[in-house]
C-alpha cells in the first residue's frame, strides 16, 4: 500500500439482517482480490479466526442492496464483478499504468465537462483531485477487479468510477457511499461510457508504458554491439542445418543479432501511432448519444493536456468502437520481436553448449548452480528464461487474434482479454529483454583459440579455396579430407595445387569473411 494513503480499516460487514438470505459464501481467491481489510459482504475475521461484527456501509445498485466494506474506495459494482470474476488472481492493480490512464481519462472528462456547464466547480474541482492522486500512484490497491471480466470492460469502469467518487467525497467533507453527493455515474461517468473510456484507457496505457520497452531493446542492442566490435577479430565457423558452412567473425554474428532486434524499436515506434487515435465521445456504439456536440474534442483536448501524449478522436467513431486492428498489429510485433529474441537465445545456448563436449565457442555468465544432483553444472538459465516469455508472447498473440474475431455488430467484448494479453506481453518482455541484456549478453566471452582451432579444422574452409581450384577439386578434396581425417591445407599443399603463402592469404579472416576482389578470367588450377 502506498504510504500516503489510508491504511483500511480492519473491521469489515456486519451479518445481513435476519429477514435477508445470507450471502453465499466467499472463496479465498475471492477474499485476496480486497485490499487489506476489506472483506466481502458479512464477513470478517478476528482474533483466532472467530468472525466478528463489521463496519459497513449499505449501497445499491439495479440488483439490489449490499454490504460493501466502509474501508473501501470501491463500491457495489465493483464488489460484484469481484465475487464474478475469479478467475486469473490478476487485478487490476497489477498494471499500474492502466489505473494511471483510467485515472487521466476520468480527469479530462471531468474538465470538459466542467467548460461545458455539464458539471458544477466543487464536483469536477474534487473528481480532478482524487484523480490526481491515482495518477501519483495512491489508491491503486482499491482496483481490485479481475483483468478478465464478462461486459466489455463495465467492471473496470465501475471500478474506477467507484473509487474515484468515494475519494471525491471524502475531499468534499462527505462519507463514502453519500453518492446523493457525489454520483459514480451521473457525475464521475457523466458524458461516457465503459465502450468510450475503456478502449481509450488501454491505448493510453499501451502510449504511456511502451517507451520502458523501446528502451531496454535499445539497451540491449547496445550491448550486442559492443560484443560485435569486442569480438570482431574472432575467427569461427558458421554453420548452416547445423553443419559446417563457411567461416565468419563471431563479431559478424553479434552484429547480425543487433541489427534485426534495432529493426523491431522502430517497428514499436511506428505501431504506437495507432493507438493517439480515440473514441472518447463514440459513448455506447460510436453515435455519441448523451453527449454534448463539443464534447468529443474538448475532452480529447483536455486528455492530451492530462497525459502529455498527443492523441486525436478517430475519423469514425462507429468504427473505432468496435475494431480491435490497432491491437492485432501491436500484438504482432511484440510477436515479432519475440520470435527474434527466441531464436538468438537458440543460438546462444548452443554456442555455449558444452562445456567440454558441445560447441563451446562462448561463454555464458555463471548465474546459478544448474543441478541438484550434478556437481559443477550451470545452465544457460537466462536465455532459457527469455525462450519461455517468448512462448507466452506468442500464445497471448493467438488469444489477441482470436478476441478481435470474435467482436459483433457495434462492439467488441472481448476487449479485456485482448487488453490483458497485450498488457501482458509488454511487461513481460521488457523485463526479459533489460534481464538478458544485463545478466547475460553483458557478460559474454570468447574461447578465441578454441574458435579458430575449429576453423582450421573444418572442411568448410574448403570453400574459399573453390574460385582458386575449382569446384570438382574442391569437392575432391573436401571428400578426401572428410575420409582420411587430413586437413584440407595440408592436402592442398601436398598435391601442389596452392602455395603456402597463397594459402594464407586466401584462408585469411579478413579474405575469408568479407567479399574480396578476384582476379579477371581467373582459372582454377589442376593436378599436375
Amino acid at each position: 500500500m502506498n504510504a500516503n494513503s489510508k491504511k483500511p480499516n480492519k473491521n469489515t460487514l456486519r451479518p445481513s439482517a435476519p429477514s435477508k438470505p445470507a450471502p453465499e459464501a466467499h472463496s479465498q481467491a475471492q477474499l485476496s482480490r480486497l485490499p487489506a481489510g476489506a472483506m466481502p459482504a458479512g464477513e470478517t475475521q478476528g482474533a483466532g479466526g472467530a468472525q466478528t461484527p463489521a463496519s459497513t456501509r449499505r449501497e445499491k445498485d439495479l440488483l439490489g442492496e449490499r454490504d460493501v466494506p466502509a474501508s473501501a474506495y470501491f463500491g457495489i459494482q465493483t464488489l460484484r464483478a469481484v465475487e464474478n470474476f475469479t478467475v486469473t488472481g490478476i487485478t487490476l492493480q497489477h498494471f499500474p499504468k492502466l489505473v494511471i490512464a483510467l485515472a487521466m481519462v476520468k480527469k479530462a472528462a471531468a474538465l470538459a465537462n466542467r467548460r461545458l456547464g455539464q458539471l458544477d466547480d466543487a464536483r469536477s474541482k474534487a473528481i480532478c483531485q482524487a484523480c490526481d492522486e491515482i495518477i501519483a500512484g495512491r489508491w491503486h490497491e482499491h482496483f481490485v477487479v479481475d483483468v478478465i471480466q464478462g461486459g466489455a470492460g463495465t467492471s473496470t469502469n465501475m471500478n474506477a468510477n467507484e473509487v474515484i467518487a468515494n475519494r471525491a467525497l471524502e475531499l468534499m467533507g462527505h462519507g463514502r457511499g453519500e453518492y446523493q453527493q457525489l454520483h459514480p455515474n451521473n457525475h464521475v461517468n457523466l458524458s461516457q461510457s465503459t465502450n468510450d473510456v475503456y478502449p481509450s484507457a488501454i491505448r493510453l496505457c499501451i502510449l504511456l508504458s511502451y517507451e520502458r520497452y523501446t528502451q531496454a531493446l535499445g539497451d540491449l542492442c547496445y550491448e550486442l554491439k559492443h560484443k560485435s566490435v569486442e569480438f570482431s577479430d574472432v575467427i569461427k565457423m558458421g554453420r548452416t542445418q547445423l553443419q559446417d558452412a563457411v567461416p565468419i567473425t563471431l563479431g559478424q554474428e553479434f552484429g547480425g543479432w543487433h541489427a534485426t532486434l534495432k529493426e523491431d524499436i522502430e517497428e514499436m515506434r511506428d505501431v504506437v501511432e495507432y493507438f493517439r487515435e480515440v473514441n472518447m465521445g463514440a459513448t455506447a456504439i460510436g453515435t455519441g448519444i448523451n453527449t454534448d456536440p463539443e464534447y468529443s474534442s474538448l475532452v480529447i483536448e483536455e486528455l492530451c493536456r492530462v497525459s502529455g501524449k498527443s492523441l486525436v478522436a478517430a475519423r469514425n467513431l462507429i468504427e473505432a468502437t468496435s475494431d480491435m486492428g490497432a491491437f492485432v498489429t501491436f500484438s504482432s510485433v511484440l510477436k515479432r520481436n519475440a520470435i527474434k529474441l527466441s531464436k538468438v537465445c537458440n543460438d546462444l545456448r548452443l554456442l555455449s553448449s558444452g562445456p567440454r563436449a558441445g560447441l563451446q565457442e562462448i561463454n555464458l555468465p555463471a548465474m546459478q548452480p544448474g543441478s541438484s544432483i550434478m556437481p559443477g553444472k550451470v545452465n544457460p538459465v537466462i536465455p532459457e528464461m527469455v525462450n519461455q516469455v517468448a512462448y507466452q508472447v506468442i500464445g497471448n498473440d493467438i488469444t489477441v487474434t482470436m478476441a478481435a474475431e470474435a467482436g459483433q455488430l457495434q462492439l467488441n467484448v472481448m476487449e479485456p482479454v485482448i487488453a490483458f494479453n497485450v498488457l501482458q506481453s509488454l511487461q513481460l518482455q521488457t523485463r526479459a529483454i533489460r534481464t538478458l541484456a544485463e545478466k547475460c549478453i553483458s557478460g559474454i566471452s570468447a574461447n578465441r583459440e578454441h574458435c579458430r582451432d575449429r576453423v582450421n579444422n573444418s572442411i568448410g574452409i574448403i570453400t574459399a579455396l573453390n574460385p582458386f581450384l575449382g569446384y570438382e577439386n574442391a569437392s575432391r578434396i573436401a571428400k578426401q579430407a572428410v575420409e582420411n581425417g587430413q586437413s584440407v591445407r595440408d592436402i592442398v599443399l601436398s598435391e601442389g595445387l596452392l602455395t603456402e603463402l597463397e594459402l594464407d592469404d586466401i584462408l585469411s579472416a579478413e579474405n575469408m569473411t568479407q567479399p574480396r576482389r578476384l582476379k579477371k578470367n581467373n582459372q582454377p588450377r589442376t593436378v599436375a
